[in-house]
């Protein structure tokens, strides 16, 4: 009987057309750049009160879902990842899409995600309260480990060499360390300013690192204002589809991995699709036939990247509604709209409101589906950028990323913090440096640090406790593993004297 009520709840037709709806505006938004899928889910939140639990709940998740793959819209077409999960394989996306595939890339980009997001939609409804176990086991010592991980990552993804990757890493941490000190308490790096209390949030990091420098980049060509924003060309709708779907069939394989793997990172607090992205693309890269391809326009990746991201979103869910636990920023939203409506997440949840969870699920179904439809439109729609005038696109990018800055922090102030990143981003592709990594210590810096504090407080300065424990010791001795081969590698090509893949291309 009560798997009757959840269909029934399912098919409502208000239900229905408050998914579509959702995941139309999570797709346009979040292909805005400087507008991200949490910006996207906080503007929705006052007409949350309008609607009942279920509806509420379906509309912060078919706009979450969208949000996050269309971050790789802009990413493409202006290499502005939408999200810092974008960002771990925007050089393959952009690559791609300037070579002459926008669409087929961006196809193959939401074919991944909806093939993650159900992926994410079984696990979650199958697996909570294991997956939920699972999450509890991790302690400050494992979230460390998997924090320095996940730092790791930039190594493998980036083609630059050692130390430049290395330096872009450390000015993301640098970044990272601005605010509070969270063992003593006193201001570090604010220079005095009230306003760096509370750090630099990771959008406008993003916007500044990313979309900044690539203002500058066009206002310092000297191409007519009237000209097109970039020589790209566009292939046959019908045709994309097809050659993406051939893509994703191919790559079946690192669904099946990736996706699962989404889960898994997304149920841990504080990780996110951020971090599923990142793990999972080097993951792809390091199993992958053809390692060299990635970062110059390989497919591969993006699969990975598209599948691990949307099932991240599904697996945040799991701590949320079972602890009360927040998994990212947008099931903190979420946390408050379902409390809002007298849904207190624990874990008897499924006991006092099961028909209601049950029915979440599904609605995570219907979104996933709802997104090859209306991806598609915002896919069509986005891919019409590029024929705008660069006099006219440019100012527009320029205004959205501050406005979208502004939004985040609510202060005036968050536009200097932008402009000054950007100067610095500017600055870092004119010598080379890649901007990813920065981005992935900006996100990941505090979670390492806190955890590491925290972590250091409990074993009173020893470092043995941090492999004490079975995940942590697995996990730790991965990432020195990992260390290791870097190191070895980066010393093996400074005594042969090899010079990198990217000294080669700018040789020649």
């Amino acid at each position: 009987m009560e798997l009757i009520n959840i269909f029934m709840h399912l098919a409502d037709p208000g239900l229905m057309l408050t998914i579509v709806l959702c995941t139309l505006y999570g797709a346009l938004v979040g292909a805005l750049p400087g507008l991200s899928a949490t910006m996207a889910v906080a503007l929705l939140v006052p007409f949350t009160f309008f609607m009942d639990p279920v509806q509420a709940i379906a509309a912060i998740v078919a706009t979450t879902s969208t949000g996050i793959f269309a971050g790789d819209i802009s990413g493409a077409l202006l290499r502005i990842p939408g999200t810092p999960a974008s960002a771990a394989y925007v050089q393959d996306s952009s690559t791609i899409a300037y070579g002459g595939k926008p669409r087929t890339v961006l196809f193959v980009s939401l074919f991944s995600g909806v093939c993650g997001g159900i992926i994410g939609v079984i696990a979650l409804s199958l697996a909570t309260p294991a997956l939920a176990r699972f999450a509890t086991n991790f302690s400050s010592y494992e979230m460390f480990w998997l924090a320095a991980l996940g730092l790791s990552c930039a190594v493998f993804v980036s083609d630059a060499p050692a130390a430049k990757t290395f330096a872009s890493l450390f000015i993301g941490l640098a970044v990272a360390c601005v605010g509070i000190d969270i063992a003593v308490g006193m201001p570090r790096y604010t220079f005095g300013l009230y306003d760096l209390y509370d750090g630099v949030n990771f959008i406008a990091a993003m916007i500044g690192f990313f979309a900044l420098p690539e203002l500058f980049r066009a206002a310092r060509s000297r191409e007519p204002a009237h000209a097109e924003v970039a020589p790209i060309k566009m292939e046959p709708l019908l045709s994309a589809v097809r050659d993406a779907f051939a893509i994703v069939r191919r790559y079946w394989l690192n669904v099946l991995r990736s996706g699962p793997l989404g889960v898994l990172i997304g149920v841990l607090p504080g990780a996110g699709a951020d971090v599923a992205a990142w793990i999972a693309y080097a993951v792809s890269r390091r199993f992958s036939r053809q390692p060299e391809k990635f970062g110059k326009g390989h497919f591969e990746g993006i699969v990975d990247g598209g599948a691990s991201n949307n099932a991240a979103v599904s697996g945040a869910w799991t701590p949320a509604l079972v602890f009360g636990i927040p998994g990212d920023s947008v099931t903190a939203i979420a946390i408050g709209v379902l409390m809002m409506k007298g849904l207190n997440p624990g874990p008897d949840i499924f006991e006092r409101s099961g028909e209601v969870v049950y029915t979440l699920f599904g609605s995570f179904l219907l979104a996933n589906v709802a997104m090859i439809f209306t991806g598609g439109i915002a896919i069509l729609l986005a891919s019409q950028l590029l024929r705008m005038p660069r006099g006219f696109l440019m100012p527009l990018i320029l205004a959205l990323s501050l406005i979208g800055g502004f939004a985040v922090m609510n202060s005036v102030f968050s536009i200097w913090i932008i402009i000054v990143l950007g100067l610095i981003g500017f600055a870092m592709n004119l010598g080379g440096i890649p901007l990813a990594p920065a981005i992935l210590g900006v996100v990941l810096g505090p979670v390492l640090e806190r955890n590491f504090m925290t972590s250091m407080i409990k074993s009173q300065g020893e470092f043995l406790p941090f492999f004490s424990r079975d995940i942590s010791m697995v996990l730790g001795v991965a990432t020195l593993v990992i260390w290791s081969i870097c190191l070895f590698k980066a010393a093996r090509d400074i005594a042969s004297g090899v010079p990198s893949a990217n000294q080669k291309e700018s040789d020649t």
